[in-house]
């Protein structure tokens, strides 16, 4: 069982993401727009940044990129002055929800309905030179998006469909979509997930209360029982990426039975995991 690592004062934990640059882990607060980061004392500290904090990675030339509720912001590393983009739409129907870094410099982030609408969102691309783009149009939940080491391959997870895809990333582009891995729906629902050295796939299960780790053929090799139901994400850490760090969100979970979501937790997997990719802008 991994240990909880912070108190459980995340309402709805997300996207955690691990950088050599940064005090230590970071993850998001995302409904109420806060960016948490744990730092090597064990505290938490925690930043303001917009109404909805999505997602954040590095930023090759200093500091963070991040997806706010409706596009896109640059940050420094302290997370004090933040650099709003223009906003990608002006419904306030819709909002960011996760995503990550590819190997060709750009920050992808897919977005989703508040209530859910089916189709309602789309997977973005920020490019190193700050042009957006729709790549997957029609998504309902977007969650997960992490390449393989070499780049060749990248997975996802639109959470409805019960299913983790992966995509060939050839010529900058993802193509040939199929589906990875299907989750019973009494197990779960796929969320955030990462990718180990080895290929691995791990893949936190939304109402699942668990950590799925497939090989990189899609066959089952291990769960990770977690002390909540809502798992959000999970990323590899620590100085030799060897830590599997847990985040969990409070969403609809009786907090007398489960008094531990909102919280991080980690455990040590026995592989490594893959450093964060940054944004090349």
């Amino acid at each position: 069982m991994p240990e909880q690592i912070t108190p459980p004062l995340a309402g709805h934990g997300e996207g955690p993401v691990w950088f050599g640059r940064w005090p230590g882990l970071r993850w998001v607060d995302m409904l109420v727009g806060d960016v948490l980061t744990l730092d090597a004392a064990g505290e938490v500290h925690r930043r303001h940044v917009g109404s909805v904090a999505a997602v954040l990675r590095p930023r090759e030339s200093g500091g963070a990129v991040l997806a706010l509720e409706r596009g896109f912001a640059f940050a420094d590393d302290a997370l004090q002055e933040i650099e709003l983009l223009p906003e990608l739409w002006s419904s306030t129907d819709v909002r960011m929800n996760e995503g990550g870094c590819g190997p060709d410099g750009a920050f992808y982030c897919g977005s989703m309905a508040y209530d859910e609408t089916p189709g309602a969102g789309t997977l973005y691309r920020l490019d190193p030179r700050g042009r957006v783009e729709p790549v997957v149009p029609e998504v309902s939940i977007s969650n997960g998006l992490m390449w393989t080491e070499g780049g060749s391959r990248a997975y996802y997870a639109d959470t409805p469909t019960q299913r983790v895809d992966v995509f060939d990333f050839e010529g900058g582009e993802l193509v040939n979509r199929r589906p990875f891995a299907h989750i019973d729906p009494a197990d779960g629902s796929p969320d955030g997930l990462t990718v180990d050295a080895e290929g691995g796939v791990w893949v936190a299960l939304w109402g699942g209360g668990a950590v799925r780790h497939y090989t990189p053929d899609g066959a089952l090799a291990e769960v990770i029982e977690v002390p909540a139901p809502k798992v959000t994400a999970c990323t590899f850490g620590g100085e030799d990426l060897d830590r599997l760090y847990i985040t969990t969100s409070q969403v609809d979970t009786d907090l007398e039975h489960h008094p531990g979501a909102g919280a991080v937790f980690a455990t040590d997997p026995g592989v490594r995991g893959l450093p964060a990719r940054s944004y090349a802008g």
